[in-house]
C-alpha cells in the first residue's frame, strides 16, 4: 500500500497525481451518470422482486453491487471478475486496520498477492492491445515521461489497484450507511422525499456521522510537535477521523443525525490527499437515493444490521429491509 497515491509525498505524489489527470471531471461524470442510473434501476428492480417475498438484504443486492459495477465498467474489466475483485478488496483492507491479528494479516497478504497478479496481467494486456480506457491512457501518459517500461508499468499497476480499492469499500459504505441512517430517522427521510434537492446535504451529514474511514495512519517523516505532543521521526500517528466528526467543539450536538446540518467533514480527506473519486462516490449516492425516494416509500429495517468488526474501514455486512 505504500506505493499507492494516498501514501506518497511530494514530489513523487505530484508526479503520480498529475499522471491521473482530472479523471472524473464534469463532462466525464455526465457521461457516467446515465450508466450509473441504468445500473441503479436494474439493481432496484431485483431488490423490489426480493421485497415481494419478505425482507431483502440491501447490502448484498444494492450497495455492494453498484460501486463494483460502476468502477469495473469504467476500467473495462470483465463483469465476470467483479465478485472476485470485490471479495479480495474486503480481505485486503485488514492490513490498514489498527491492530490486525496474524490471521487477518495473512488473509490481507494473500488477497494483495492475487490483486497484484490480476492487475499486472491487466496492465500487460492493455500494453499489448491498448484501447480507449483509463488503463491504456495511463500507460500512454507514463510512457511519455518514463523511459523505463518496468517503472511505467509499476506506476500504472499502482494506480489501477488504488482506483479499485478506493472505489469499492468506501463507496459501498457511503451507500449503505446513508440509507440506514435515513431509515432510522423516518421524519428526515420523509422531509427529504419532499425536498430531494437536499440529497447532497443528507450525503454530507452521513459522511460526517459515520464516515467510511474512521482512522488514517501516517508516519512522521521528521521529528515534529503535534498539539503539544512530540512525534519522533518514523513514529506512526493514527488520525481518528471518526472521533473528530463527533467533536462537540466543532459540531453542535454531534451525536444527533441532522441532514439539514450542512457540515464540513473529513469523509473525503483533505489537502493533496483529498479523495480523487469523491465526485463519483457522490454521483452514485445521489442516483441511488433519488431512485429510492421515488420508487420505494415505506421501507423499514427488520433486524439489527451486521457490521464487520473493524476500526479503520467501516463495512455494513447486512441491512435487512422490508416493506412497512
Amino acid at each position: 500500500m505504500g506505493g499507492t497515491l494516498p501514501m506518497l509525498n511530494p514530489p513523487h505524489h505530484t508526479r503520480v497525481r498529475r499522471s491521473v489527470g482530472n479523471v472524473f471531471h464534469r463532462n466525464s461524470l455526465a457521461e457516467m451518470k446515465a450508466s450509473v442510473e441504468r445500473t441503479t434501476s436494474r439493481l432496484l428492480d431485483r431488490f423490489e422482486e426480493e421485497l415481494a417475498y419478505g425482507p431483502a438484504d440491501f447490502c448484498t443486492l444494492v450497495s455492494e453491487e453498484l460501486p463494483v459495477i460502476t468502477i469495473g465498467e469504467w476500467l473495462q474489466i470483465p463483469s465476470a471478475d467483479f465478485a472476485f475483485l470485490r471479495s479480495l478488496t474486503h480481505d485486503q483492507v485488514y492490513t490498514q486496520e489498527l491492530f490486525p491479528n496474524p490471521s487477518q494479516l495473512a488473509l490481507s497478504d494473500e488477497s494483495t498477492r492475487q490483486l497484484r497478479e490480476y492487475f499486472t496481467s491487466l496492465v500487460k494486456e492493455r500494453r499489448e492491445k491498448p484501447g480507449r480506457d483509463p488503463v491504456s491512457e495511463w500507460i500512454r501518459v507514463w510512457d511519455a515521461q518514463e523511459p523505463d517500461r518496468e517503472v511505467a508499468d509499476e506506476a500504472v499497476y499502482s494506480l489501477t489497484l488504488f482506483m479499485l480499492l478506493a472505489a469499492l469499500e468506501t463507496t459501498a459504505h457511503v451507500l449503505s450507511s446513508t440509507f440506514r441512517l435515513l431509515l432510522e430517522h423516518p421524519r428526515q427521510l420523509n422531509w427529504l422525499r419532499i425536498h430531494p434537492e437536499q440529497i447532497p446535504d443528507a450525503i454530507d451529514e452521513a459522511l460526517r456521522y459515520d464516515a467510511p474511514i474512521h482512522m488514517i495512519s501516517r508516519v512522521a517523516s521528521e521529528d515534529t510537535e503535534l498539539a503539544g505532543v512530540t512525534v519522533r521521526k518514523n513514529e506512526m500517528v493514527q488520525l481518528m477521523a471518526g472521533a473528530a466528526h463527533h467533536d462537540p467543539a466543532h459540531y453542535a450536538s454531534p451525536e444527533v443525525f441532522d441532514i439539514r446540518r450542512r457540515p464540513a467533514h473529513l469523509g473525503f480527506g483533505g489537502g493533496i490527499h483529498f479523495c480523487l473519486g469523491n465526485t463519483l462516490a457522490r454521483l452514485e449516492a445521489d442516483c441511488l437515493l433519488t431512485a429510492l425516494l421515488e420508487r420505494l416509500p415505506g421501507l423499514r429495517i427488520t433486524a439489527a444490521p451486521l457490521w464487520e468488526p473493524r476500526v479503520a474501514f467501516r463495512r455494513l455486512i447486512t441491512l435487512p429491509v422490508a416493506r412497512a
